[in-house]
């Protein structure tokens, strides 16, 4: 579909399978959509998924010519179909965080270990390392990966000119010159004070010798970066005077298209459930991660991922409900909230947040039971399951406002009766949204806002045309009664499951 002759906003995603594309006019409508996935329309790279996974299976790497030849594949494809660049105003953009070198790491990448320690170590200490950067040492972060290739390929470290990440990467490739990071990629990469927004000294030479000249400024993710390059403008017909907004993380991205706000929570519930969070006086932990913001420099983001999502309801499903969500729902609206005090751990696979893995029943009176009736295993896992992203929210200094929203997605967010108990146990609203490339929609928004940030106008104010997200379900009456001492009593119980035996590959 042609764009009209109204001015327009791209929003670009470098994401792990594909390279997606949207446009959007001056009322938000999305006038164009396309993408180019990597295994199919790019086979001579041979990823699958996008990817390439090394003999160790813990190295995980995609081509950056990929990208590069991505980029220029789906440039044509728009030209083709009679797309009018000359009418894009602006555009920003998304990608995961990596090491640019012609192999380049990605998120799913974990080969870091021995870096993760020693910058730990240097820097004092899991939590501190936190306080600093908002997140303990993680293999995928950047300035790990950085360790590990000056470690063991010295000679190439030495002969980099520049490091980036996707997101400054890509944003050079349409500036032809280096693009700074921005604050909020920055901030997933183990190596950026998040609350004074600079290079942390310390990190960087834990990392590599002479980094911060390597890794350039940082600057705020509204930031107008420059006009795109005359190439772009000779071959595609842009117009001069279309400008490149800093490009942000996917995650960060995906904040800005599901238009969160102070208070407000994004859950995603799919085969991992993953919340964003709206933050303003963040508390760093050891589990979950805290990002600048990418649309109010004064406030925060913070994400957690929770590993054991839809598999295990699904199993449950199978397992007490004969395979139907019906029954499921059922189970649900025949039991009562709280579950008469009946408390559920249930982690199939090693959990991320808290680190733990196996089932755990507790009854009212904190006994460990070894099985629950199957309409009381349906309930314990649902209040279990979100009483954990509560209670590890607040750890990260969320909390509940009057106002604050819970905006959820992925599959069992058709689930009405699944999403009652997410808004008892929250005590607030849940709404839902249609969050397609939400990543490439919150760049054609941060777009937009790149071009009025100076004059402090809000995203939420350049926005407001955008569709609302639609009102699902309301806490029952009573629920938060009912629910604040469970959720103190499954605090404490998750100490217990804590130090029960698990497996990881890394200490606390």
């Amino acid at each position: 579909m042609a764009a009209s002759a109204a001015p327009c906003y791209l929003g670009w995603d470098f994401s792990t399978q594909q390279l997606k594309v949207i446009a959007i006019d001056e009322q938000l409508r999305v006038i164009y959509e396309d993408n180019i996935h990597f295994d199919k329309d790019l086979p001579e790279f041979g990823t699958h998924c996008g990817i390439h996974v090394h003999s160790d299976k813990l190295t995980v790497t995609s081509p950056v010519l990929m990208w590069v030849k991505a980029l220029d594949m789906i440039l044509e494809k728009m030209k083709s179909s009679g797309f009018n660049f000359s009418h894009v105003r602006a555009f920003s953009g998304a990608g995961q965080a990596c090491f640019s070198v012609s192999d380049s790491p990605v998120w799913m990448d974990s080969s870091t270990t021995t870096q993760c320690l020693s910058l730990e170590k240097a820097v004092g200490g899991a939590q501190h390392l936190a306080n600093i950067t908002g997140s303990r040492a993680c293999e995928r972060f950047t300035g790990n990966q950085i360790a590990k290739i000056y470690s063991q390929n010295p000679e190439v470290y030495a002969q980099t000119e520049r490091i980036s990440v996707v997101s400054s990467f890509a944003a050079s490739l349409f500036l032809s010159a280096y693009a700074p990071i921005d604050y909020c990629d920055g901030s997933g990469m183990n190596l950026l004070q998040i609350c004074d927004k600079i290079w942390s000294t310390a990190c960087l030479n834990a990392c590599a010798p002479g980094l911060e000249e390597k890794l350039g400024p940082v600057v705020p993710s509204s930031s107008v970066l420059g006009s795109v390059s005359p190439y772009y403008i000779q071959r595609y017909g842009f117009s001069p005077d279309c400008k490149v907004v800093a490009f942000t993380g996917d995650n960060p991205a995906s904040l800005a298209g599901m238009k969160l706000e102070e208070g407000d929570i994004a859950i995603s519930l799919g085969t991992s459930d993953t919340l964003f969070l709206w933050i303003k006086e963040p508390t760093p932990a050891l589990e979950g991660h805290i990002f600048c913001n990418p649309v109010d420099s004064q406030a925060y983001m913070a994400l957690l991922c929770f590993k054991n999502g839809s598999l295990i309801r699904e199993r449950i499903r199978d397992d007490c409900a004969s395979g139907s969500w019906d029954e499921f729902s059922k189970a649900l609206k025949c039991t009562v909230i709280g579950n008469d005090g009946n408390l559920g751990f249930y982690f199939d696979v090693i959990e991320i947040t808290p680190e733990a893995v196996g089932i755990h029943r507790f009854n009212r009176d904190n006994n460990k039971v070894p099985d629950f009736p199957k309409e009381v295993e349906i309930r314990a896992l649902m209040e279990g399951q979100f009483m954990a992203k509560r209670i590890h929210a607040e750890k990260l200094g969320y909390k509940i406002m009057p106002r604050t929203r819970i905006l959820a997605t992925g599959g069992a967010s058709y689930n009405k009766e699944i999403l009652q108990v997410l808004s008892d146990v929250f005590s607030a609203p849940v709404y839902t949204i249609d969050t397609a490339n939400s990543a490439c929609l919150g760049c054609a928004y941060r777009a937009i806002h790149g071009l009025v940030a100076e004059t402090s106008m809000s995203l939420v104010e350049v926005v407001k045309l955008a569709p609302e997200p639609r009102l699902v379900v309301t806490p029952t009456a009573g629920a938060n009664q009912i629910y604040q001492p469970l959720l103190k009593r499954y605090a404490e119980l998750e100490q217990k499951v804590l130090c029960s035996p698990i497996s990881s590959h890394r200490a606390k």
